[in-house]
């Protein structure tokens, strides 16, 4: 087996998936030279030493370093310092190959050609591979302002309360609008938290926000009508990403490629104070992906069915005529992201190979 298609596996390996495509080849191809990708069937999606790795692929440890170190200056593997020392990982294909190399703002004829190369594999396979599955890897989180009048919310339930908590906040263009260039949004919007927004800060391809300017950007995407999103658990958020319906790929999931659970919805629903809906379809006309809002008459109507608990209606009326109520049944939210991802690699049938990858 050649060194491309063996490394290709061991990404399919990932809950995130890496279907078998020519088109992925080529992606792999732009990404990594075939001395590095030599190297990178040695390591882990856990951070292992330089000299671990070297002695694994049976090169020094200076050529081990420097191969390693071009490769996270690219942003096609992680980094992170510990102890003093510098340790390396693979990434998945997202978050991670997708999205890091458009972080910086795109705009190079390479990236355009591996934007246009990314947009033909979500097509062919990878879309239906990262969403095709009954437990999401992201969900819907509301914005505050949507949901004012519930009691108790949880900080996993509401991206403000995300942001407060966090200790480490890193800022960055969106990968699909930068890849896919279908839509004006604002693109300084994802927001990257802990090691994986360091490494990306110290790589060049984003940068160190406070709280209040992270809260500006997430703001900024709401009066835009983008979705929230986050990891689909309850445990610590690691990315919050502002979501389009016409580039993102999170979104196409259920929007274009049909897969009803390619995200969970949060815990809320719209609902309609019709003494209050004046009948401006601001809400089914420009502030709802999903088609859970229509007009009946002179009336907005939620079909909850439908409706993911976004809050983009709530929080676009003028009237204030629409709020978040709590579902009667809520999705459940795995406890951390390490469960999730098991259910996501039993329902796939990845977990054996993705475990004997880790063990490494």
């Amino acid at each position: 087996m050649d060194m491309f298609e063996r490394f290709r596996e061991m990404l399919d390996a990932h809950p995130s998936r890496a279907p078998k495509s020519e088109t992925f080849r080529e992606i792999l191809q732009m990404l990594f030279t075939p001395e590095e990708v030599a190297l990178a069937v040695h390591m882990s999606f856990k951070p292992k030493r330089v000299e671990d790795i070297a002695g694994a692929a049976s090169l020094s440890y200076d050529e081990a370093a420097a191969m390693l170190e071009r490769m996270a200056a690219k942003a096609v593997i992680f980094s992170v310092k510990k102890d003093g020392k510098m340790l390396y990982g693979l990434v998945p294909t997202i978050p991670g190959l997708f999205e890091f190399p458009f972080m910086k703002g795109g705009g190079t004829p390479e990236l355009k050609k591996l934007g246009r190369l990314w947009e033909a594999y979500h097509r062919e396979a990878l879309g239906n591979a990262f969403s095709g599955n009954p437990t999401p890897h992201v969900r819907i989180v509301p914005i505050s302002t949507s949901i004012q009048s519930v009691n108790v919310v949880h900080p996993c339930e509401e991206v403000k309360q995300m942001i407060e908590g966090a200790d480490y906040i890193a800022l960055a263009h969106c990968a699909c609008r930068v890849s896919v260039e279908r839509c004006d949004a604002p693109r300084e919007v994802c927001i990257i938290f802990g090691s994986h927004g360091r490494f990306l800060v110290e790589r060049g391809y984003a940068r160190e926000v406070g709280k209040d300017e992270a809260l500006a950007a997430l703001m900024s995407a709401e009066e835009a009508g983008l979705v929230h999103t986050s990891n689909n658990s309850a445990d610590r958020p690691m990315i919050i990403c502002s979501c389009c319906p016409c580039c993102c790929t999170i979104l196409r999931g259920r929007t274009q490629l049909g897969n009803l659970d390619a995200f969970a919805p949060s815990r809320f629903e719209a609902e309609v104070v019709s003494e209050l809906c004046n009948g401006c379809g601001i809400c089914s006309d420009r502030r709802c992906f999903f088609g859970a809002v229509h007009l009946d008459g002179d009336k907005a109507v939620v079909a909850q069915e439908r409706c993911t608990g976004c809050g983009l209606c709530v929080s676009g009326c003028p009237e204030k005529a629409i709020r978040l109520k709590e579902r009667a049944v809520a999705p459940e939210i795995p406890k951390t992201a390490i469960e999730m991802a098991m259910k996501v690699m039993q329902e796939k049938g990845t977990l054996e190979r993705f475990m004997h990858i880790m063990q490494r």
